[in-house]
């Protein structure tokens, strides 16, 4: 007869997982056993009174355990974690009541082929929610990455299609590198593919760069990439990413020390962004001299020194100015 295979127990895997975050002596470890004082619960709904039957998994029937919770965090002064997972659509499965009982909801979102996770607060009752923090994946668990910035552009190599955008992660600058790519399309209907981009911004992109600047982008495919595993979704990449594209294209790459950033408009013009001083303190201590940002109109903030600021008023201006003389186009190879 086979023997029964039992699941090891909350209390089990602490115990052999806790090495790996450097605790030598796992026997120090103080765990509580008991239901009342949550120590491990794997489910919200079998988490009641001792000796209690399971309640149902029923939004009205979870309520007085989430009470409970809410309760033992006040009254012990313990923090008290619950974990959950999200759907498709990026919201936390279940119900609703769940987020209102809780002081922050934090999100933990990463590429799973990436070594680096972004942990974003979309809720705090005691701060802003604007904050973010950028960890690694490592042998021990998650670290912090002390300056994302830094290890965003490790890699990077100055060639046609690699543009440096400055964003805003909530109240953190990041400088990451987008990559672009055009390729002569064999087939009547070019592809266009964004990763870590808004798709429906790349065809913007790709619109403005046919239509105001004469690019024959419409016999190319069209990549484009955010090195990383990042999502971006301000418009302040903008300029960056209609570089990377027009770089591709041109066959010419951009200035090496060279940082953009700005918004474009329908028309091809620049617009501004907000928490502009913010980002050029950020590209200055990692050593870029120079950021292309829109033309600044009325009342202009002081810009930090130390690095060299162009003004454009136009993509076209922008691009002038941006990218190596000497490229050839691909339309004209293909």
């Amino acid at each position: 007869m086979k023997e029964k295979k039992t699941v090891p127990s909350t209390l089990t895997r602490i115990w052999y997982t806790s090495p790996r975050y450097g605790r030598k002596d796992p026997a120090h470890l103080r765990v509580p056993q008991n239901s009342g004082a949550a120590g491990g619960i794997r489910r919200l709904q079998r988490f009641g009174a001792d000796g209690a039957q399971p309640a149902p998994a029923q939004p009205g029937r979870a309520a007085g355990e989430r009470r409970r919770l809410r309760e033992l965090a006040k009254s012990s002064g313990v923090a008290v974690f619950l974990i959950g997972h999200v759907t498709k659509e990026g919201a936390i499965a279940g119900p609703r009541i769940l987020e209102h009982i809780v002081d922050t909801v934090l999100y933990l979102e990463g590429d799973r082929f990436q070594t680096y996770r972004l942990l974003r607060s979309v809720k705090n009752r005691f701060g802003a929610t604007s904050e973010v923090g950028v960890f690694e994946m490592a042998e021990r668990g998650m670290s912090e990455v002390p300056n994302p910035s830094q290890a965003f552009l490790a890699e990077m190599v100055n060639a046609p299609g690699s543009a440096i955008a400055v964003t805003m992660e909530g109240t953190r600058p990041l400088l990451v590198e987008i990559q672009g790519l055009t390729s002569p399309t064999p087939f009547g209907n070019p592809r266009r593919t964004a990763n870590g981009v808004d798709y429906n911004r790349l065809l913007l992109i790709t619109a403005v760069l046919t239509r105001r600047l004469g690019m024959r982008l419409g016999e190319q495919d069209i990549f484009v990439n955010v090195v990383g595993g990042l999502t971006i979704d301000e418009p302040a990449a903008d300029l960056a990413i209609a570089a990377a594209i027009a770089s591709s294209f041109r066959n010419s790459p951009l200035r090496a020390d060279l940082a953009l950033v700005g918004e474009v408009g329908l028309s091809g013009e620049l617009r501004m962004v907000g928490q502009l001083t913010a980002r050029l303190r950020e590209a200055a201590a990692l050593g870029f001299k120079t950021v292309l940002i829109p033309r600044r109109l009325g009342r202009a903030e002081a810009l930090p020194a130390g690095i060299q600021v162009i003004e454009a008023r136009s993509l076209r201006q922008a691009l002038d100015a941006a990218l190596i003389k000497g490229g050839s186009e691909s339309s004209s190879e293909s």
